[in-house]
């Protein structure tokens, strides 16, 4: 099994989504009009107008802190210390560069989302790139194996990567079994999770904006007292992004080595285009009522996963001076922990571990979500299948605790490149839909009125569409081509 997930890693990784990634990014920051760049107050005036909601669906804020929940974890603290490890400070770069331009494609998938949901039997809104595969593609087998590669990877093999982080650094800080650990958050998991997706939402909505507040305070004491080395830091990042630094830093790899880990680490962390969060994003009610508003929201969710948490981490690891970049040198939660213990002395891995516990926690609630999701499009959302889909994410939760975390990484890795590979055909296939949606949202605004999207005005990608959802309000809308 392990040769066989190392050959699917080699050839997604290797050759498809290491390009693939950064292009689709571009091309739909152009596709956009680079919106994340010339839009961007935009991404938060359309949060700030989001707590509204209705029986059928959560609101946009609540989907950020959900679609927050599942990116902010692991990727954050671990994966920011292995991709140093493994690519040198100039990983960092390339994580920015992914984020950036992972900015547009997270608009674009979570947009798409908004457009071709559903309701389901219960009335609840329900949607994600399976949805707009089979409603704006008309490929229902797309999206059944999209779903398979989702449930398997958020419903499952995720859940223990979070898991494996949480045992990892209550072991390092206050010597807790890994087993314990594992035992302790399966159950904590499993009473969330048996609640379904509100009570997911009310507690990501309490707990993320939280842990993130307290994560950037600490990471601000370290930049404030280190602020004279924080220019040469950052200097050093995009130095080392182009081969520049590495003899000097004292780790190999150069160019390459930097570029693949940032990408990988970049995407485990922020997801952009990975098709998860459109998941939760269909399930918002949107506010402004249109596509693209909730679009710009998980845009945002990009933003604040990497060019803010993420660079935290990093420049809290660069500035500590713990890295050893040889084959004894620590690596993932143990080394965010080391760097911690150099800048606030024994408190740090323990403010590290609980750090962990919250952030892997909501990761492991948040992406059991995305499974049910695509277990109700493949026709599996009764109540025994659901509660045996249940039951594994919480039983992987427990073998995640005891795994070596290459083993975890490594099977993680490979799902995630089936599933961004499935979804980046996907929304590049439906690019045009998306700039057509786009063009409405800013033509709207431009002429001072309040984006509401009608169905009617766009016959050519009507098909597919629910028009009971995009034709509730007679508010006149302006056509923007």
């Amino acid at each position: 099994m392990t040769a066989i997930v190392d050959f699917l890693n080699s050839i997604l990784w290797g050759y498809v989504l290491i390009y693939g990634l950064l292009a689709v990014g571009l091309f739909f920051t152009w596709r956009t009009g680079a919106l994340q760049f010339r839009h961007f107050a935009e991404f938060f005036r359309v949060i700030r107008a989001s707590r509204e909601t209705d029986a059928s669906g959560i609101t946009p804020f609540q989907a950020l802190t959900i679609s927050l929940a599942s990116r902010v974890g692991t990727g954050n603290l671990a994966g920011v210390a292995v991709a140093i490890y493994l690519g040198g400070p100039g990983a960092i770069f390339w994580m920015w560069m992914v984020a950036l331009v992972g900015m547009a494609t997270a608009y674009a998938e979570s947009t798409l989302a908004q457009l071709y949901k559903v309701r389901n039997a219960e009335g609840q809104y329900r949607g994600g790139p399976a949805f707009y595969m089979h409603k704006g593609i008309g490929s229902r087998a797309m999206g059944m194996v999209f779903s398979i590669c989702l449930i398997l990877s958020f419903g499952l093999i995720f859940s223990a990567v979070q898991a494996n982080s949480i045992s990892t650094s209550m072991e390092s800080a206050f010597g807790v079994p890994p087993i314990a650990t594992g035992l302790v958050i399966a159950a904590a998991a499993g009473i969330v999770i048996f609640g379904g997706i509100r009570s997911i939402a009310a507690v990501a909505e309490k707990v993320v904006p939280l842990m993130a507040s307290a994560y950037i305070l600490v990471a601000l004491y370290v930049v404030i007292t280190h602020l004279n080395e924080v220019p040469g830091m950052l200097m050093l990042i995009i130095e080392s992004a182009f081969g520049f630094e590495q003899a000097a830093g004292g780790f190999t790899g150069g160019i390459m080595a930097a570029l693949l880990n940032g990408v990988k680490r970049g995407l485990f962390s922020n997801e952009a285009g990975m098709g998860s969060a459109p998941n939760i994003a269909a399930v918002a009610v949107p506010h402004p009522h249109h596509p693209s508003s909730q679009g710009m929201v998980q845009g945002l969710g990009v933003f604040i996963d990497t060019l803010v948490l993420c660079t935290a981490t990093a420049l809290m690891i660069l500035l500590s001076g713990a890295v050893d970049y040889g084959p004894d040198g620590a690596t993932g939660m143990v080394l965010t922990q080391n760097a911690l213990y150099e800048h606030i002395g024994g408190a740090g891995p323990a403010f590290v571990a609980i750090a962990i516990l919250l952030f892997a926690f909501t990761s492991i609630i948040g992406n059991y979500s995305y499974a049910e999701n695509a277990m109700e499009f493949l026709g599996l959302g009764g109540h025994i299948p659901l509660l045996l889909l249940k039951a594994g994410a919480v039983a992987m939760v427990v073998w995640g605790s005891l795994q070596a975390v290459g083993t975890v990484f490594n099977f993680a890795d490979a799902s995630m490149a089936l599933m961004a590979t499935v979804n980046l055909v996907a929304i590049l296939m439906l690019s045009g839909t998306v700039t057509k949606l786009t063009r409405d949202y800013f033509a709207q605004r431009k002429s001072g009125k309040e984006a509401v999207f009608h169905i009617a005005d766009y016959p050519e990608i009507s098909d597919g569409v629910d028009h009971t959802i995009w034709d509730r309000d007679a508010v006149p809308s302006a056509r923007a081509d």
